[in-house]
């Protein structure tokens, strides 16, 4: 028989930054009966799992943080990824989040009950928890993405993923192909070269790759950084310099020429690096800047001038038993590394579990016949007390905490008015998400993604239904738009007397983990 008692007031399934932000804001505005779950043995979400060689953040470090936590000992402008990993650990020790952590849990399943107004989240385990609200921060940078190339089991040596990184695996002197030239492979390939005897990078579409303004933070910054307001200076100018680089850039490429100057920058960063001109022209991309995610750095490209190295850009036929074939011939390695991102916007990752909404619909169904869509990025109709962070057009390309903490504060709103009404059920409208989502489709006229060059992109903005889920906005109106929606875009209603809220047994279970 299923438990009328709701364990928690809310559960929040994932402890990568999304999830440690959002319950940071929930003690800051006094609910404190929640509970966190994730299935790593760690907090940090991406920064836990990813590990891989010459990993760091792809935007500057000032901009890559919460902004009421912001740090002033990052060792470079770019922070390497073991800084925010300690970053992470650090957040969650400070806030006092570890006893409200449950690690080595995987969710796999998700019922909203329609009588009660409660979730009930089952594990791998076996387990069912309730909570009356439940928020999704497991991000989109979760499930490793492999490739489809037939043979891949027959291949006799060492496979990975970067996302998995095995550092038991020596690469001193083996021949190494590594597939994709993404954003990952473009930290990795400077950072093996140099250790292997030879190095295929196999590669489907080029990249955009423009100089990375990096470099140890000089001791002129971090005194800055101690003066009043010094970190608010440096934040401010990183913030610009993000916003600029991409949600301005992307989103408004017919109206700024930010991407053009974004190109030639690129073409000629690309001209200084590479020597050799037919390596050179395979490296050049053939879309707009932007229509898939760039990346920065001052050591990509230069590392195809060495004699180790081979790009190949004919299409891989098999995998073999001793490495992989094209259509021109066949590379023997002893490693092969998986640098194929991540599934973004596909079946498996939004969410990672399945969750059931009212009436027991699906929400992938849901999506797959409505298309990926969420009102403000948050929430979808006929799935109540469910909020997600990086929700389907909540994320403009700005800092991903810049989104974690313009949700929570939408989330937040929501969360005091149940309270103030003692709301047991809090739905977005299908009118609301309508206009929203009439209102994404019809702002995307001037973002770069719908330039006929992005068709030659392959890029993972693109979902099945050839949308870019993306926020088409400034971060400024973003900001706005959190803080000032319409509570009237939510219904709010109340479940019978016959629940009760568990509270003894929800703090006794926090004060065991």
């Amino acid at each position: 028989m299923s438990s009328t008692v709701v364990d928690h007031e809310l559960i929040i399934v994932g402890a990568g930054f999304s999830g440690i932000g959002t319950a940071i804001a929930l003690r800051k505005a006094g609910f404190d009966d929640f509970l966190i779950i994730d299935e790593a043995d760690g907090a940090g979400g991406t920064w836990h799992w990813n590990t891989y060689p010459g990993i760091a953040v792809d935007i500057p470090s000032f901009s890559y943080q919460f902004s009421f936590e912001k740090q002033r000992n990052w060792s470079r402008v770019y922070a390497p990824g073991r800084e925010l990993k300690a970053y992470a650990d650090r957040c969650v020790q400070k806030y006092g989040l570890r006893p409200r952590i449950r690690f080595g849990t995987t969710v796999v399943r998700a019922d909203f009950d329609d009588a009660l107004h409660l979730w009930r989240l089952h594990t791998a385990d076996g387990d069912e928890l309730t909570c009356r609200f439940m928020i999704g921060a497991t991000g989109v940078l979760t499930r490793p993405k492999l490739p489809e190339i037939p043979g891949a089991d027959r291949f006799t040596g060492t496979t990975m993923h970067t996302a998995r990184w095995d550092h038991d695996v020596d690469l001193r002197g083996k021949r190494v192909g590594i597939i994709g030239t993404g954003a990952s492979a473009i930290q990795i390939i400077p950072e093996i070269a140099e250790r292997v005897s030879e190095l295929v990078v196999f590669q489907r579409t080029p990249i955009w790759c423009l100089p990375r303004p990096d470099a140890p933070l000089p001791s002129a910054v971090r005194m800055l950084m101690g003066l009043p307001g010094g970190q608010l200076l440096t934040r401010l100018a990183s913030q610009a310099f993000v916003e600029l680089t991409f949600p301005l850039a992307a989103h408004y490429y017919g109206v700024l020429p930010v991407s053009k100057l974004g190109e030639r920058t690129g073409l000629s960063h690309l001209k200084q690096q590479v020597h050799d001109p037919a390596v050179r022209a395979k490296l050049t991309p053939d879309y707009a800047l932007g229509c898939k995610r760039p990346s920065f750095s001052n050591d990509y490209l230069r590392t195809f001038n060495r004699e180790n190295v081979v790009l190949e850009t004919d299409p891989i036929t098999e995998i073999t038993a001793t490495g992989l074939r094209t259509t021109e011939q066949h590379h023997q390695v002893d490693v092969l590394i998986m640098a194929t991102g991540f599934k973004v916007m596909e079946s498996g990752n939004m969410p990672t579990f399945d969750l059931h909404g009212s009436n027991g619909v699906k929400l992938e169904e849901w999506w797959d016949t409505h298309r990926l869509q969420a009102y403000e990025g948050v929430s979808v109709p006929g799935f109540p007390n469910f909020f997600t962070i990086i929700g389907p057009y909540g994320y403009n390309g700005a800092s991903y905490f810049t989104l974690i903490e313009l949700q929570t504060t939408h989330i937040l709103r929501l969360l005091r008015e149940a309270r103030r009404n003692r709301s047991t059920r809090v739905e977005v409208t299908h009118e609301a998400n309508d206009r929203y989502f009439r209102e994404m489709l019809d702002r995307r006229g001037s973002q770069v993604f719908w330039q006929e060059s992005c068709s030659l992109a392959n890029s993972y903005y693109f979902d099945k239904n050839g949308d870019v889920p993306l926020r088409p906005m400034s971060t400024v109106e973003a900001s706005w738009r959190a803080g000032h929606f319409d509570l009237g875009d939510y219904r709010f209603d109340k479940a019978g007397t016959n629940v009760a809220v568990n509270a003894g047994r929800a703090q006794a279970s926090k004060a065991d983990r």
